[in-house]
């Protein structure tokens, strides 16, 4: 069985974040990247599956020589080997398109990636993998299973759980509680030193999108702290001050 894992190379989340070219480029100078943390998830969930010698687990990432670090930690953390596509990543239009193509490239069985990246929240690569693959895709995997030739998954949906049987191959977006992130341990390290690599060209995409601008959250306001023993007082500033009730 063949595993591709798709990763993403984001901002740590204590990172201060800010912005160049008139607010059109994130400043990278100084910011600290990490394995998308989804896509860890979805990574440790491959290593599972993988074990005892059942699967091959390749990362993907579509991304500059400066993604090299990440990419490395995910060979440590037990991916068999890599590819990176050697671009920048535009948009999740883009980089689904750079998935689609490698993946159509070598046959995969299964194709996991995080629900989303904590950078751009957009939740929009598996579906757009999946369907210019066209297998299908779930988002927001609450679990997944292996079972014979399908994949079975769980969904939160509005009042319940859902609960899909689905052929291989298939494209999946994964979220917490899928499988506990692994932490690499010296063995690893030392073993992702000597673990293929391989840098691919990106391939042409028509461009649909572009950034024209990034803009901080406004500041946060003072805090008004009211004592326990008053709550008359917090219904008054809600009502005056906050205008909500």
């Amino acid at each position: 069985m063949k595993i591709l894992v798709c990763i993403s190379s984001v901002p740590d989340t204590t990172t201060k974040i800010t912005f160049t070219n008139d607010n059109a480029e994130l400043n990278s100078s100084g910011v600290q990247f990490i394995v998308n943390p989804y896509d860890e998830i979805a990574l440790a969930k491959a290593v599972e599956m993988a074990e005892g010698g059942k699967a091959e687990v390749t990362v993907i990432n579509v991304g500059d020589a400066g993604t090299d670090p990440t990419i490395r930690k995910a060979l440590a953390i037990g991916a068999d080997k890599a590819v990176r596509v050697d671009a920048q990543p535009k948009d999740a239009w883009f980089v689904a398109h750079q998935i689609a193509d490698y993946a159509k490239k070598n046959d995969f069985d299964l194709i996991l990636t995080g629900r989303e990246s904590i950078d751009y929240n957009s939740t929009q690569v598996a579906g757009l993998v999946g369907e210019l693959l066209n297998i299908p895709s779930v988002s927001i995997a609450k679990r997944v299973e292996l079972q014979d030739q399908q994949i079975e998954v769980d969904r939160e949906v509005e009042g319940g759980k859902e609960i899909l049987s689905i052929p291989l191959p298939a494209v999946i977006g994964v979220s917490e509680g899928v499988a506990e992130p692994r932490i690499p341990n010296m063995r690893g390290i030392m073993s992702a030193r000597s673990k293929p690599l391989d840098v691919v060209e990106a391939i042409a995409v028509e461009e649909n999108s572009a950034i024209k601008k990034f803009e901080t959250p406004e500041p946060r306001g003072a805090v008004t702290m009211i004592p326990a023993d008053e709550p008359e007082k917090l219904v008054e500033l809600l009502h005056t001050k906050a205008r909500v009730i």
